[in-house]
């Protein structure tokens, strides 16, 4: 199928057609912006004056005795100065502030960003942990705007360090937010501790508001905004939504053991040892990708306290990465964060943790190079699946040795395609063919492929580590930085991925010199076409996944080679199929069922034919 000179010319005419609309649309549309914001400046010009910093000040005053009312018997605690306080160990560093007795900073000290800063999980002021109190009569105040009184920090026997933050009014309740962290351990205890808890909370009961802000921290925002998830654990069921996909707010009418803000390769979560009994969490991502901020989150659970004036509410806090390991100590199912399978495709995360993780970790700690890793990793795949590979192609020289009876059963029957079908099915048949003996190999590979999607793309031990010229294997590689995007593909080049499809572009044209029948159009052009969509696809994918695909599609296409021209034996399968029909033909009930409805359909059509040429 061609293309003649006028239609070439026509084609090019409409791409630069396309590409002139573009570029004057940008145009105009950029100039009417202008126009916009000098009309906003000369109309903002004409307004009165207004002494910004004075009515800040005033804004802050009035915001500050509304809280002091609100504070009732907690008033000491509504104007104290707000104080800073650390605890860490080997694996993170956490500042805590007084003003809510909480966390302020979260920092990892193993993990380092692009620049080789340290990683921060938790930063800024949206970062909150609060609930009310009936701070006097008719009145509430919310914890994050009392500041409490910071205790000192406790060394405990079993090298853990332990600091409390309490408040108390003058008739003796109190409230202590006591913090432990173990050593070598990204799990925070935090417990909360009530004193006249019949009085200062409602209904035996406070709905504990938690804030996250999940800053970027990858090299790609738009692709780790994909793997971004909220992630739940609800009545023991592990349950997440992606970002923007599925609705911006979800209600738990079951209780909750936790709740978790995931990113490509971090984590925060909130986990209740006694559950929450309900809760509701709502995320938004900001419009404005300038402040690199993938989401905000506020998450709403209810805590039933038990009945007494004294109450405690065994909480936890998770800040640290998202590493299968990790999360699978502790013993309270957050290991289903790590991404290694969802969807249709759910039970290859089963494969990614019995077997590619174990070989992998095994690898990794006897190899420096992680790029020598994953080539290890695709060798010993390809050694398991070579017996499925192996029955695939003797499947294939079966038929091309039948290709020439085959072009006689076409020459024979013609345009009659049910006549030839039926032939070659007894002729595979009498041959001891299968006609589904090429393709089921390739269908039982396929969870092999999808598990390796999710696992180089979940795997936190890839990410900061470099190979060749990819610095990071945990994000795409990228040789040129190209000056603009082009559609579907991005706006850089990755040599691995230039890679990944030539190999498959290689095996694609040896594949189609083998073909049996490549007459017809679209299978003579499609397996040229999937490599090129791999092209646009691979691109922003991490450079381990690609580095993979190309050294697999390589080892594949020395495999075809190798198997195709030296190992199968072309006349001893020739002889086997004289062999197989030599012996008598069993069929099951269902293919004898379906060889009687193509002889009733033959025998129809056959009547039908010899009466129209009587007519």
């Amino acid at each position: 199928m061609g293309m003649d000179r006028n239609t070439v010319i026509g084609f090019v005419l409409i791409g630069m057609l396309l590409m002139g609309m573009f570029y004057f649309n940008n145009k105009g549309n950029t100039a009417f912006q202008g126009e916009q914001k000098r009309i906003a400046d000369s109309a903002a010009a004409a307004l009165p004056k207004v002494d910004l910093a004075k009515a800040k000040a005033d804004s802050v005053m009035l915001d500050s005795t509304s809280k002091v009312k609100a504070a009732g018997g907690f008033q000491q605690a509504a104007t104290s100065a707000a104080e800073l306080i650390t605890l860490e160990n080997e694996v993170m560093k956490i500042t805590f502030t007084n003003k809510g007795g909480q966390p302020k900073i979260v920092e990892l000290k193993n993990y380092k960003t692009l620049d080789g800063k340290p990683v921060i999980v938790q930063k800024g002021d949206f970062n909150k942990i609060s609930y009310d109190i009936n701070s006097a009569e008719n009145n509430h105040a919310n914890t994050a705007d009392l500041a409490f009184v910071s205790g000192t920090k406790t060394d405990n026997a079993d090298k853990s360090q332990t600091i409390s933050f309490s408040i108390k009014d003058s008739l003796g309740k109190s409230i202590t937010h006591q913090y432990t962290l173990r050593p070598n351990d990204y799990l925070l205890d935090f417990a909360i501790v009530i004193n006249g808890a019949d009085k200062l909370v409602t209904q035996n009961a406070i709905n504990l508001l938690w804030q996250t802000q999940t800053n970027q921290i990858e090299k790609d925002e738009a692709y780790e905004k994909q793997q971004t998830h909220i992630c739940y654990l609800t009545d023991g069921a592990f349950d997440f939504k992606r970002l923007g996909n599925e609705g911006d707010d979800k209600k738990f009418e079951k209780p909750v053991n936790w709740l978790s803000v995931k990113q490509q390769f971090f984590l925060t979560a909130l986990v209740n040892k006694n559950k929450f009994q309900n809760a509701e969490i709502k995320w938004l991502v900001p419009s404005d990708t300038s402040l690199h901020i993938l989401a905000q989150t506020v998450a709403n659970c209810r805590i039933n306290l038990p009945a007494g004036s004294t109450a405690s509410v065994p909480l936890q806090l998770y800040y640290g990465p998202s590493d299968y390991h990790v999360l699978k100590a502790y013993n309270n199912k957050m290991e289903n964060i790590v991404p290694y399978g969802d969807g249709i495709f759910a039970f290859v995360k089963y494969i990614n943790r019995h077997l590619l993780l174990p070989v992998f970790d095994l690898l990794r700690k006897n190899v420096a190079s992680m790029g020598l890793v994953i080539l290890l990793l695709t060798l010993f795949i390809r050694l398991l699946t070579s017996p499925i590979l192996y029955k695939s192609y003797v499947s294939g020289a079966k038929m091309k040795a039948l290709k020439p009876e085959i072009d006689k059963l076409k020459e024979k029957h013609g345009e009659d395609k049910q006549a030839f079908s039926m032939d070659q099915m007894k002729l595979w048949k009498t041959a001891g063919v299968s006609p589904l003996g090429g393709c089921l190999p390739a269908v039982l590979q396929i969870p092999i492929f999808m598990s390796l999607y999710y696992f180089f793309q979940s795997n936190i031990s890839l990410r900061g580590q470099n190979f060749l010229w990819a610095k990071d294997l945990a994000a795409y590689d990228s040789i040129y930085n190209i000056p603009f995007t082009i559609p579907f593909y991005g706006d850089h080049v990755s040599l691995f991925t230039l890679t990944a499809v030539l190999t498959s572009l290689l095996i694609s044209i040896y594949s189609m010199s083998n073909m049996q029948d490549n007459s017809n159009p679209v299978m003579k052009y499609m397996p040229y076409i999937f490599p090129v969509l791999l092209l646009g696809v691979f691109n922003k994918l991490p450079a381990a996944l690609t580095w993979y695909y190309t050294i697999s599609n390589t080892i594949t296409l020395i495999l075809q080679i190798v198997i195709q021209k030296y190992i199968i034996d072309h006349d001893k399968i020739l002889a086997e199929i004289e062999e197989n029909r030599k012996k008598p033909v069993k069929q099951s009930k269902l293919q004898e069922r379906i060889q009687a409805m193509q002889d009733t359909n033959k025998k129809v059509q056959d009547l039908k034919a010899k009466t129209q040429k009587n007519k």
